[in-house]
């Protein structure tokens, strides 16, 4: 009940504010309702054809102007509202990074504690834990499979992991503290087999293109490179963000990236043009991460603000402001159903948010 009324104070406030053309149509009442009284033959079905035309005109003139007022209720209708479905608690420092597997089944996340967990979607309970660096963890990822997991630390090593086991199957080694460059392993062999230098300040954030063609990564500096893999040559620079870009990500069919930063702003950007094509605004503070939705029209982000907001990407509106978040965000990643939301704390907490 409450939501009808929210849309009939919103339908009343956008027919007061058209001005000229809601005046126009109240003009026409009464002409018609003249015409009525000289009519006794189908009175009913004149007044059917003419309150449509009426309604027809009002439709025209709200559409010049912007706004169809049935929009308010198919907004209400259709849009689907995330609900916290769980907290997970564990961890015993801030969440560095959190990623589903690709069954939606298992959530793996990594910490300033060192260690990295893996975690029952269904239960919320902690199923595996995984020992052995001797500093923060600031990424970890499932594999395709599922079989194995990829994690990255302050330590200066990347290591390797079998889920069943929570064995190390592999620890690659030589990074530097300050990571500057993009560093390219061969896992077969625990080889190098491509460096990637381009950044002049340390790189917070790279990504693999869906079709393993390209990488792009986001900086202290400001900016964020797109990289041919196999010439290991940059194929574009994104210069706009003002502060540190803290994420940058294809979008699914990677046509475009979209990328936040301690500037306090999202962009969207052409892959092929190179241009900033949106700017989203809204956040009060940094911008910790930042996601493409599977369909590629919406994205999500988390912020220091302790928001998590949900963006059409088309008007870069704020569709949602999520729910439940009470600490600041620095983390996240969407379900491959789009489904569930994932989002890492300062607080050593992770909520799993559903629709």
């Amino acid at each position: 009940m409450e939501s009808n009324e929210k849309v009939d104070m919103n339908i009343n406030e956008k027919k007061n504010t058209i001005g000229q053309p809601v005046s126009y149509n109240i003009c026409l009442i009464p002409f018609f309702q003249l015409f009525f009284c000289s009519v006794n033959k189908k009175k009913k079905q004149l007044e059917q054809e003419i309150e449509s035309i009426i309604q027809n005109w009002i439709r025209i003139f709200n559409v010049r102007l912007g706004w169809i007022n049935d929009f308010d209720k198919i907004i209400i209708k259709y849009v689907k509202h995330f609900k916290l479905l769980k907290e997970l608690v564990g961890h015993n420092a801030i969440i560095k990074s959190v990623n589903f597997s690709a069954d939606c089944q298992k959530i793996v996340s990594s910490s300033s504690d060192h260690t990295i967990r893996i975690w029952d979607v269904a239960s919320g309970k902690q199923i595996k834990m995984f020992e052995g660096h001797s500093n923060d963890v600031n990424a970890t990822e499932f594999s395709p499979d599922g079989c194995t997991i990829v994690s990255g630390s302050w330590d200066k090593t990347i290591r390797l992991w079998d889920v069943e086991s929570e064995k190390e199957l592999m620890k690659l080694e030589g990074c530097l503290s300050l990571v500057i460059d993009i560093r390219i392993w061969d896992v077969n062999s625990g080889e190098m087999i491509k460096l990637l230098n381009g950044h002049s300040h340390e790189i917070w954030s790279v990504q693999f293109s869906s079709d393993c063609q390209m990488i792009l990564s986001s900086s202290y500096d400001n900016t964020i490179l797109l990289w041919d893999i196999k010439s290991g040559k940059i194929l574009k620079e994104f210069k706009k963000h003002c502060n540190t870009v803290t994420s940058a990500k294809f979008s699914p069919d990677n046509q475009f990236i979209v990328s936040c930063s301690v500037d306090k702003t999202i962009r969207i950007w052409n892959m092929i043009s190179g241009k900033e094509i949106n700017i989203l605004t809204g956040h009060s503070g940094y911008v910790n991460d930042v996601k493409y939705f599977p369909d590629g029209r919406t994205i999500v982000s988390c912020s220091s603000d302790k928001t998590i907001c949900i963006w059409d990407v088309k008007t870069g509106n704020e569709i949602e402001k999520v729910e439940g978040s009470n600490f600041s965000a620095k983390c996240l990643d969407i379900s491959p159903n789009g489904k569930m939301l994932v989002v890492g704390f300062v607080n050593k907490t992770i909520g799993i948010w559903g629709l």
